[in-house]
């Protein structure tokens, strides 16, 4: 039996004179639902798996605990007619749709398939994705979406562009209610590329996967310009320049691997704690290596992903955006086995001065932590503001206030930890206490000031300086008192601007004690529609 037999019309059905058995309904049903699971049979299996891709439901299968996935609407079919559609309508129309677990935990799915309309969307294609979203929406649980389609379907027209609609008014009315992840395996292109856009993180896979507005044609009509569409909008791109997607990998089961990965770390929805694990890491263990990972010189460059994992239960940590905006590290780990956000400084990228990527990264991250109830930990060493024209015409003071803005907005726990020096607007802005943080630790080699003593003492006493016989001589004496005076180690902590100067070795320890005492934080907003926040 085919797609157009008539016995799977309805017309037909009706017409006939003698029902059919139950046993025969049920083997029509059984037969229905073996073409819906195998569009195009073994020839369009062969011709996916000739593209480096899996097939959806090894896609799905891969995602889910085996055993768990439980089917929605998969008898589905297109309506439209003419364009050659009257005569092609297979079941599913194009995606899957449905739920299982992931470590247990119950998750919500659709998956485009390519094999039918290139996975392109139409009217019944988006009403089983609103569908499947509608119900994540209101089971409370997060929502994965597996894209490889050719965007909207031409021979539906407007109905097609409705449904992506749908799916971007949808998207946003979860977007702090369940976590959302959009895996983007195969082609993305115009209004659907801004369905993963709105989700809370991007994964792609290299050379399969291309996320674009107006495709290369379109670019090349319009500019002259040519290029591929793994140039225009490939992996690399998105997570190297553009910050669209979070993480690229070379093949999809590694790729599915880190979502399952990445979901063992959030709550279901923004009513819950993120999971807790029972720690084998000893809460109390000493982080010796601490007093050589980070130079005494406030100069001198250093890997602070080495920090957080020497501070992490047993070192793990999943960070994001690893290859955008590198001067900032963004992630989640766990802390005495319950998941903690970090955003770290990177010194040995840009010396870890904040710029526009680095304030647009670490403010959606904190914006994210906070909407799932996942505690901030900040650690800092800090420069300032990358100075420069293109950074001051390019609105470093409008995307830094974006960092500064979530740091304000944001009502979990949160606790900051300055390694090293913290200078500027930047050491406000990377939590203090003065924005709202609700603990600040300082190492004993720790300096806050307004800029570092060498620059301070340039501007401060810039004509003694300048008249002095010994210039040289009078600026190191200078810069030795302004030490002395303002950026000592203590200087902060005896103002209350730092809770305390503690040991290196005991920030694992502080740390869990410090979340465990927040656990149960309650902060009380002043009423509003929402916030009006940097654009």
């Amino acid at each position: 039996m085919t797609s157009t037999d008539a016995r799977t019309e309805p017309s037909a059905v009706l017409a006939d004179t003698v029902p059919l058995t139950a046993r025969e309904r049920l083997a029509e049903l059984a037969h229905i639902r073996a073409e819906a699971r195998d569009p195009g049979g073994a020839s369009a299996v062969e011709a996916q798996h000739l593209r480096g891709k899996l097939t959806v439901r090894e896609r799905v299968d891969a995602l889910l605990d085996p055993g768990t996935f439980h089917e929605i609407q998969p008898l589905r079919r297109h309506r439209a007619s003419g364009f050659g559609l009257e005569h092609k309508r297979p079941y599913t129309d194009g995606v899957i749709t449905g739920w299982g677990t992931v470590h247990g935990r119950r998750i919500f799915v659709y998956a485009h398939d390519f094999r039918v309309f290139g996975g392109s969307l139409g009217e019944a294609h988006a009403a089983k994705i609103h569908k499947v979203m509608d119900l994540a929406e209101a089971a409370g649980c997060p929502l994965v979406g597996l894209c490889d389609g050719a965007g909207a379907r031409i021979q539906e027209g407007v109905t097609a562009l409705a449904g992506y609609g749908g799916i971007f008014r949808r998207t946003v009315r979860a977007s702090g209610v369940v976590p959302q992840i959009s895996v983007v395996l195969g082609p993305c292109a115009g209004g659907a590329a801004y369905a993963p856009a709105l989700t809370d993180f991007v994964f792609m896979v290299r050379d399969t996967a291309q996320m674009f507005v107006t495709g290369p044609d379109v670019v090349e009509a319009v500019s002259g310009a040519r290029v591929s569409a793994e140039e225009l909008g490939g992996a690399a791109v998105h997570t190297g320049r553009s910050g669209v997607a979070a993480l690229a990998y070379d093949d999809e089961l590694s790729c599915l691997e880190d979502v399952r990965h990445l979901l063992s770390y959030l709550p279901s929805n923004n009513r819950e704690l993120p999971p807790s694990l029972t720690a084998d890491d000893p809460v109390d263990r000493l982080n010796e290596p601490l007093l050589d990972l980070v130079p005494d010189s406030p100069n001198q460059s250093y890997d602070v992903l080495r920090v957080i994992e020497e501070l992490a239960d047993d070192g793990e940590f999943f960070e994001v955006y690893p290859t955008w905006a590198a001067n900032v590290v963004c992630g989640l780990a766990r802390l005495g086995g319950r998941p903690v956000g970090f955003v770290a400084d990177q010194p040995s990228v840009l010396a870890g001065a904040l710029d526009i990527p680095a304030a647009e990264k670490a403010a959606r991250f904190v914006r994210f932590c906070d909407a799932f109830n996942i505690p901030l930990v900040t650690l800092v060493d800090v420069p300032g503001f990358l100075p420069g024209v293109d950074q001051e015409h390019g609105g470093i003071i409008r995307h830094g206030a974006k960092l500064l803005y979530a740091y304000c907005d944001a009502t979990v726990p949160r606790i900051q930890v300055i390694m090293r020096k913290a200078y500027g607007g930047a050491y406000i802005v990377m939590d203090s206490l003065a924005v709202g943080a609700d603990l600040s630790y300082a190492w004993p080699g720790n300096e806050i000031a307004v800029m570092g003593a060498e620059g301070a003492a340039n501007v401060i006493f810039r004509k003694e300086i300048a008249v002095s016989d010994h210039p040289e001589e009078t600026r190191a004496v200078r810069v030795a008192e302004y030490r002395r005076e303002l950026t000592h180690p203590y200087y902060a902590a005896e103002r209350g601007l730092v809770d305390d100067v503690i040991d290196p070795r005991d920030t694992r320890r502080v740390l869990i004690e410090s979340l465990d005492t927040l656990r149960a934080k309650y902060s009380e907003t002043p009423s509003r529609k929402h916030g009006n926040q940097p654009t």
